[in-house]
């Protein structure tokens, strides 16, 4: 009979994803995980089986707890004048816009499987887009412009980890959205 586990499962893979969410993957070697998740290097490879299945297992939370709700928010609205900033800007999505927004552009392009997770995500935000546009519009579809706003979404919260102003960010946010909305 084997040990008992001697750390907690979702809370490693929780730290693992903000650790990912902050630098690129190659950017961070086994070393730096065992010391920053505090687990040993042989529970680490016993429980994830290697670094690239600790990724997935935190890309896939992130993805579900994190992405997912946001998505969610975004396809509830009646409009997209109803998604919240805040929301957007939360704290608590931040480092899981930052993980999948390094995702897209290190590991979609040379691992398939993130890249059909990742597509599964974008086709989710273009879906939520487009419910919200739609509501506020006509009935036609409206999938083009879905992308385009899912593509600038993410793409002011890029601007912001760059160091734009989050002041700047938030106006260009309100502007997208205000010539999004029809006029009364």
């Amino acid at each position: 009979m084997g040990r008992p586990r001697g750390f907690d499962e979702v809370a490693v893979v929780q730290a693992a994803a903000e650790l990912f969410g902050s630098r690129t993957y190659d950017g961070i070697s086994i070393d730096e995980l065992v010391t920053h998740l505090g687990v040993h290097r042989n529970s680490l490879y016993k429980t994830f089986g290697s670094k690239r299945g600790l990724y997935m297992a935190a890309l896939r939370w992130s993805l579900d707890h994190k992405i997912a709700p946001l998505v969610d928010h975004i396809r509830d609205a009646r409009a997209l004048t109803e998604v919240s900033p805040e929301v957007l800007n939360a704290p608590s999505v931040r480092p899981a816009l930052d993980l999948l927004l390094l995702a897209a552009v290190e590991r979609a392009p040379v691992d398939a499987e993130v890249a059909d997770l990742l597509a599964q995500v974008f086709t989710g935000f273009d879906q939520a887009a487009e419910a919200a546009i739609r509501s506020n519009s006509s009935h036609e579809p409206q999938t083009h412009l879905a992308f385009a706003v899912t593509a600038a979404l993410l793409g002011l919260h890029l601007r912001a980890r760059s160091g734009a102003a989050e002041a700047s960010v938030k106006q260009a946010r309100t502007a997208l959205v205000d010539q999004l909305t029809p006029q009364a």
